[in-house]
């Protein structure tokens, strides 16, 4: 950890935890950007699982936190955050893919670690030309309209949920309407 702090969001939950016993829900994946670069910040290799099981210790999370779904049922939703945030981080190159679901903290990692920033988010990370053509590119190329890759990345920058997060409930969401619309 530098300067044995996480992220201000987490401090608030972190401190609820130690002082009242409590457990804190999934934090959102942007909140997770300070965290998994600290817990990396040794500069060996870490694993996905490794920093999941790390993370989880370290925010105390509750068994219950740690099981709660996806809308799709098929992964846990705080494995799906931390996964995200390390490939934001990776697009960003803070951290750099090492093998098989392996990174190492990045010397732009460690140095932004050294500015010792308060909350790294999206917006944050735009500032590194890798990540902004990441951010901005169009994913199947030119057949979405700027309008929508805007909205899109709004969406993503204003809501505490990733991407798939965001598709799933959306899929949930039409799925919903549409059997309503069939029984009416």
């Amino acid at each position: 950890m530098v300067d044995g702090r996480l992220n201000s969001k987490t401090e608030r939950v972190q401190t609820t935890v130690l002082g009242r016993l409590s457990y804190m829900a999934v934090p959102d994946f942007q909140s997770l950007f300070i965290p998994v670069l600290t817990f990396v910040s040794d500069g060996k290799e870490h694993s996905l699982s490794e920093t999941i099981e790390v993370l989880a210790q370290q925010l105390g999370l509750s068994e219950a936190d740690r099981d709660e779904m996806l809308p799709s049922g098929k992964q846990r939703k705080f494995d799906n955050r931390v996964s995200w945030a390390r490939t934001y981080l990776q697009k960003a190159q803070l951290l750099i893919h090492t093998g098989r679901s392996n990174v190492r903290i990045t010397e732009r990692g460690l140095k932004v670690l050294r500015d010792n920033p308060t909350y790294i988010n999206t917006k944050f990370l735009k500032q590194f030309p890798e990540f902004l053509a990441f951010h901005t590119a169009n994913g199947d190329k030119g057949n979405t309209t700027d309008d929508n890759n805007r909205l899109r990345q709004e969406m993503i920058e204003k809501t505490s949920q990733t991407p798939q997060e965001i598709l799933e409930t959306s899929y949930q969401s039409l799925r919903q309407t549409l059997a309503q619309e069939l029984l009416e």
